[in-house]
């Protein structure tokens, strides 16, 4: 952050700490910087709405310009431009499964109908007769329908065969093909790795077939999430052990019952006699042996990083106690993870929504083909950049948002004394002196995380498309840049969010709140390592408990199809679909440990117990530090090295609770005077 200046410099002076005192606006100019971005996205969405965007991308438009279902004025130049498509209300492809995938658009000629196909056309005959029958013309407007099976140019004015039954999309009036083998078509040319197309047909086949299956497992993975959130916040102090306990057996009947049911299946008789249930009984019999071996290797792994920390586990149980008295005391808490989605689903649907007009605004151009395209010229053209780091930048600041409000509502909850007077509900409270106070500190840190993220992004994008084209010393060097850009971005995340805190501690503007939080990290340096591996491998376990049990669930269900389905793909979808909540509502938990942490290490650093100078934390804190002064006189007799470990934070000094005599760092503010 060397753009905070160095009056920054925090040798200078020993700053006051206030927390909940005094409230003031910070980072002003960075909230007006964002207000400014935000109006030009606004700009961008009515700028492709007025250039006439919006009823191309509603309403859709043929290769001539022609705007579906209304009367089009006529275009210089352009054939068949200017016709009244009143009755014509919907676009029909004559090849829809024709994808390319490099223009992001399907090499088709479009016309527009006044009816989509909704049975199967097998040939010229039945276009003819559907024409007929319909009033829908599905050939090329300069061919009549009487002359569909004796002209010559058939077989280029018409659509191919057979014309797949379609049907059209709900508000676009697109015609889209019904039939599973056409979508399967478009998943070929996006999975490149696939070379039998068999395969990938029996795997689309599965999905399809699973789908009650694999809904009602993404439902039971929310629904654990939700009662291993209950959980901890009742039985925090031996929740460490039963995850632990729980994940150990989990690990062991998983991989068990995936060698039974491998084992069962290659001694069941091959009854049958139809070569596809054969292929798709040999499919299902290697996928359970991947997932067993898989399975087997994972639960070595497991068992092996479990042993090694074993002995950190004890120090953690403190800080989830504590954790989990504050979901009690802050149940909305729990809800963050729907209200955060809710947010970026809006945004992210306004996004795409824009995006999509911007295809289709510009002015109408004629391609090599004769058929028309519509792009847009000058600087304009670029627009699409300014709306991709809008992206980037919006979701990130809807992100810090939701760490700043839980860490302003565990702030609260840490630094009021007497619980009873808690703010009816901290979560609104919080909310409200973030957007009264901190929203350009919450603009500022979101912009450093794009700042980063667009670089990674760009050198992913460039590793994609040199793939097989570049030499290995130029493919390490992507690759490690790539990498130190992914670590960079995730340690300012973390000092991000500890900056959140603590401007919602003292209300300081992003680069103070950083430079103060980063000094409390570093003088707590090997505190913070023990509880973030800690505490980050439990709730690690709980996201591998909640994927394990989804996923077994899955298996013991999908099983019972074996016959006819792969379950291959619905089985991944589910486990990455259950990983995925898991890791939303952990990651709240994961957050109160954090911000609960930075506020036990301001709080003793100042206070030290006496008169005056009362320590805010909670009698569980206290024995937590206590048993950690405890754990450092034993580890002292047993070695240098886990006394060092275990070397208890600085700041405490013996007063009225007898904590770490003699503490050199005791001597610091004394005119620190919070609020009682």
């Amino acid at each position: 952050f060397g753009s905070c200046g160095s009056a920054l410099a925090w040798h200078s002076s020993k700053r006051e700490w206030k927390p909940l005192e005094d409230r003031s606006c910070t980072d002003i100019p960075w909230l007006l910087l964002f207000i400014l971005f935000c109006i030009g996205m606004g700009f961008i969405c009515g700028f492709s709405v007025a250039t006439g965007a919006a009823a191309r991308l509603v309403s859709g438009y043929d290769s001539y310009g022609n705007i579906c279902g209304q009367k089009n004025a006529k275009l210089e130049g352009i054939p068949y431009s200017g016709m009244d498509h009143t009755q014509r209300k919907y676009v029909f492809f004559l090849d829809p499964c024709n994808l390319d995938l490099i223009n992001r658009k399907i090499k088709s000629v479009a016309l527009c109908v006044a009816a989509c196909p909704r049975q199967e056309l097998k040939t010229l005959s039945d276009v003819q007769k559907f024409a007929e029958t319909n009033g829908s013309a599905l050939c090329s407007y300069n061919l009549k329908p009487s002359e569909y099976t004796t002209s010559s140019k058939s077989s280029v004015l018409c659509p191919k065969l057979p014309v797949p039954a379609s049907a059209p999309i709900p508000f676009f009036h697109r015609c889209a093909p019904v039939n599973i083998s056409c979508y399967a078509k478009f998943a070929e040319a996006l999975i490149t790795f696939v070379s039998d197309n068999s395969v990938l047909h029996r795997l689309i086949s599965g999905v399809m077939t699973s789908k009650e299956i694999i809904l009602g497992l993404c439902l039971l993975s929310l629904v654990l999430s939700m009662i291993l959130m209950v959980i901890i916040r009742y039985i925090s102090r031996v929740l460490v052990w039963i995850l632990t306990i729980l994940v150990i057996l989990g690990s062991l009947g998983g991989t068990g019952v995936l060698w039974w049911l491998y084992a069962k299946q290659r001694r069941s008789p091959k009854e049958t006699v139809i070569p596809e249930q054969l292929q798709i009984a040999e499919d299902n019999l290697r996928a359970l042996l991947i997932y067993a071996i898989s399975a087997t290797v994972f639960t070595v792994i497991l068992f092996l990083i479990m042993l090694v920390m074993r002995k950190r586990v004890a120090l953690t149980i403190a800080l989830f106690h504590v954790a989990g008295k504050v979901f009690i005391h802050l149940p909305l808490l729990v809800f963050q993870p729907f209200w955060t989605f809710f947010a970026l689903v809006l945004f992210w649907a306004y996004w795409i929504m824009t995006l999509l007009f911007l295809g289709t605004t510009g002015s109408a151009v004629q391609n090599e083909q004769g058929f028309v395209e519509f792009r847009i010229s000058g600087p304009l053209q670029y627009m699409w950049w300014y709306h991709v780091v809008g992206l980037i930048w919006i979701s990130e600041f809807i992100l810090a948002c939701q760490q700043m409000t839980v860490a302003g509502a565990v702030v609260t909850y840490y630094f009021t004394r007497d619980k009873r007077n808690l703010p009816f509900t901290p979560i609104l409270a919080s909310v409200n002196r973030l957007i009264r106070y901190h929203l350009g500190t919450v603009a500022k840190g979101s912009f450093i995380i794009t700042l980063v993220k667009i670089p990674r992004m760009i050198l992913m994008y460039i590793h994609s498309q040199l793939k097989g084209k570049e030499n290995a010393c130029a493919r390490c060097i992507l690759k490690s840049c790539i990498c130190c850009l992914w670590c960079l971005e995730k340690c300012l995340n973390y000092l991000n969010q500890n900056a959140y805190t603590a401007t919602a501690i003292n209300s300081t503007n992003f680069c103070t709140s950083a430079k103060d939080a980063f000094v409390i990290l570093v003088e707590n340096a090997l505190r913070v390592a023990a509880i973030n591996t800690v505490g980050d491998f439990m709730l690690f376990l709980g996201k591998v408990l909640i994927v394990c049990s989804t996923g077994l669930a899955g298996i013991m269900l999908l099983n019972y199809q074996q016959d006819y389905t792969v379950w291959v793909l619905p089985l991944i979808i589910v486990c990455l679909f259950a990983f995925l909540v898991a890791h939303c509502f952990l990651s709240i938990y994961e957050m109160v440990v954090d911000v609960l942490f930075l506020c036990f290490a301001i709080d003793t650093k100042y206070n030290d117990g006496s008169p005056g100078r009362e320590f805010y934390m909670d009698k569980v804190l206290m024995e937590f530090v206590e048993n950690s002064r405890k754990a450092m006189k034993e580890a002292g007799k047993g070695g240098v090295a886990d006394a060092r470990e275990l070397k208890p934070m600085g700041g405490l000094r013996k007063a009225s609770f007898p904590l770490f005599p003699g503490c050199p760092h005791c001597s610091g503010n004394k005119d620190f005077k919070p609020k009682t």
